[in-house]
């Protein structure tokens, strides 16, 4: 397989920068077998069925992109923060200018706000905050903006309507520095619309990572490497997915990020108890031991989630689903209309 066999023409007039409204008002291509139809997200309440179970990642996104100064002498200078990833001391981050940051320089963002360059490599930086637990959440989300992927802020900045638009209504525990897309079709009415029609939900977590826009540059892609993220499945969820699998209903990730962790878990064939870091890679030849469908949204040319939907459904009928896609004018990629795959 080669990288340029998942590139595709996507005309830019097709990339979303702002979401439907209401949420469940999106476009949604139903791919099942052969045939493709042309629906709405609203439309849910008349394909899932009782008994099949959406499996939802509950992460919450954070207000990851920060806007400082650092200052030396009498000189003030921007910096544009974007949060990575916590670690034991600090947090890991993307900086611009990086190559002007210095080791032990500190960057304002807001009056209670502050962070000491602690370590600097080529490509990141480790930053140490000057506050811990729920004051440091608590003054990120005063200072802090939602961290949209680089093809919509390339078009427009964030703004307060983001903090609702790019967040699911079911998140829940923090630690996301992107969304996990799919979901944000669901709103309150139709999730309670499908619980009464028998549909079952299982949340799990899985803290998404900036890496997940990260470019694929091998054409070998076989051996690109994965970003890694951390995730979580509760006892509680791993016993409701095998429940439903062993009774015959369908299993259905909600987003490529909840199917990535539930394969994670399935090393044995069943999902089992789980929590670390994944780093999954699937694409066309990977075997499903979890999911019978995905729900997601329209992907990158050549990145890691289109190899992963050709893995599912096939990449001749992928292709098709594209181009229908493209042709009938769909909205792509984060904020994009949505897709639903039955193999």
């Amino acid at each position: 397989m080669k990288l340029s066999d998942f590139d595709f023409d996507l005309p830019e007039a097709l990339i979303a920068t702002r979401p439907a409204r209401p949420r469940t008002a999106a476009k949604l291509l139903l791919a099942q077998g052969d045939q493709i139809m042309d629906l709405h997200v609203s439309d849910l309440i008349n394909i899932f069925r009782p008994g099949d179970r959406l499996v939802l990642n509950n992460t919450r996104v954070i207000p990851a992109r920060l806007f400082g100064h650092r200052q030396r002498g009498e000189a003030v200078a921007k910096v544009e923060i974007t949060l990575l990833e916590p670690q034991a001391q600090g947090w890991r981050a993307l900086a611009k200018p990086l190559r002007k940051v210095n080791i032990g320089e500190v960057i304002r963002f807001s009056d209670q706000l502050s962070a000491t360059v602690a370590a600097k490599s080529e490509t990141d930086l480790r930053l140490e905050f000057n506050l811990t637990g729920d004051d440091f959440d608590a003054a990120l989300n005063a200072a802090g903006a939602m961290p949209l992927p680089p093809y919509i802020a390339a078009k427009r900045p964030a703004d307060a309507q983001d903090n609702t638009d790019y967040q699911t209504v079911f998140a829940r525990h923090a630690g996301a520095v992107a969304a996990p897309t799919a979901s944000l079709h669901f709103d309150a009415e139709l999730l309670a619309a499908l619980a009464a029609k028998g549909v079952a939900f299982t949340e799990v977590t899985l803290h998404v990572g900036a890496g997940t826009f990260l470019p694929v540059k091998v054409e070998d892609v076989t051996t690109h490497k994965m970003h890694a993220e951390w995730g979580q499945v509760s006892p509680q969820a791993a016993s409701e997915i095998n429940a439903t699998k062993a009774a015959g209903g369908r299993v259905i990730p909600v987003g490529t990020t909840a199917l990535r962790l539930i394969e994670s878990a399935a090393t044995s064939g069943r999902v089992e108890p789980w929590e670390g870091t994944t780093d999954i890679f699937i694409y066309p030849g990977y075997r499903f031991r979890v999911a019978d469908a995905l729900m997601t949204n329209f992907h990158l040319p050549k990145s890691t989630l289109l190899m992963l939907v050709s893995a599912l459904m096939g990449k001749a009928r992928m292709d098709r689903i594209y181009a229908h896609a493209v042709g009938h004018e769909y909205r792509f990629f984060s904020y994009g209309d949505a897709s639903l795959l039955i193999p």
